[in-house]
């Protein structure tokens, strides 16, 4: 855990999404970067997408709900935020009455009044001045992103699409011509030179095996031309 004072390390804020998964709201402590609410303790309440913003620990302290950074925030020390058990007053114990004694008035002396604790008052005009922090407004988590994959491998176009962690449709295969059209709408040139080179090599190889079937169709239909003509001579031959 990281050292009160110096922010949250990122194995911090690891066991930070482990406990809120949990159901669990750890204590921090704010840091002197947080400002005048230095050595406050909150709770955290929710992680946000680190990627959006630098402050994605949403701290809850008093009646508000800020994000604020790693920096800003340490975990708190055991105990932190408790306030102590105060003991039971004890009943004090009733004075002796003593007997009553004639009093010379002339001899009192008035005990002097305490002067008010200027300290005191201090501290609760101290206390009233706002949170230089109060006036953030936590962000809105967007949406998360979305991807769209074609891609090409053993002969075949695919294309997938996946919205953050969970897949929206599996590869699928495309016609060549359905891949072309949309590797036009990317205006960069050398991912269309390289749709270009996989094309040409496909059509190359189509039409290499075209020409191979040609040529064996054409050796087939010759030698069914043959046995035709022998046919044809053999039923020549024959006695009427």
């Amino acid at each position: 855990m990281g050292a009160a004072g110096q922010g949250l390390s990122e194995d911090d804020v690891r066991a930070f999404q482990e406990a809120l998964a949990a159901g669990r709201k750890p204590k921090v402590v704010f840091t002197a970067a947080a400002g005048q609410i230095a050595g406050q303790v909150g709770q955290v309440v929710e992680l946000t997408d680190p990627a959006g913003s630098d402050e994605f620990v949403v701290v809850r302290f008093g009646r508000d709900e800020l994000p604020f950074s790693p920096a800003d925030v340490a975990v708190a020390p055991r105990g932190a935020g408790r306030k102590p058990v105060e003991p039971e007053p004890q009943p004090e114990p009733e004075p002796a009455v003593a007997p009553a004694e004639p009093e010379f008035v002339l001899d009192r002396v008035p005990a002097p009044r305490p002067a008010p604790r200027e300290e005191s008052r201090v501290e609760t005009v101290e206390a009233a001045k706002p949170a230089r922090r109060a006036a953030k407004v936590a962000k809105p988590k967007g949406p998360a992103g979305l991807t769209v994959t074609l891609a090409y491998a053993d002969g075949e176009w695919t294309v997938a699409a996946q919205q953050g962690s969970k897949a929206l449709a599996k590869p699928y295969v495309v016609k060549p011509a359905e891949a072309l059209r949309m590797v036009a709408l990317v205006d960069v040139p050398g991912v269309h030179e390289a749709v270009e080179q996989i094309l040409g090599a496909e059509r190359a190889e189509a039409e290499q095996q075209a020409e191979k079937l040609r040529a064996e169709l054409a050796e087939i239909e010759a030698r069914l031309a043959e046995l035709r003509e022998a046919g044809a001579e053999e039923g020549a031959e024959e006695p009427r």
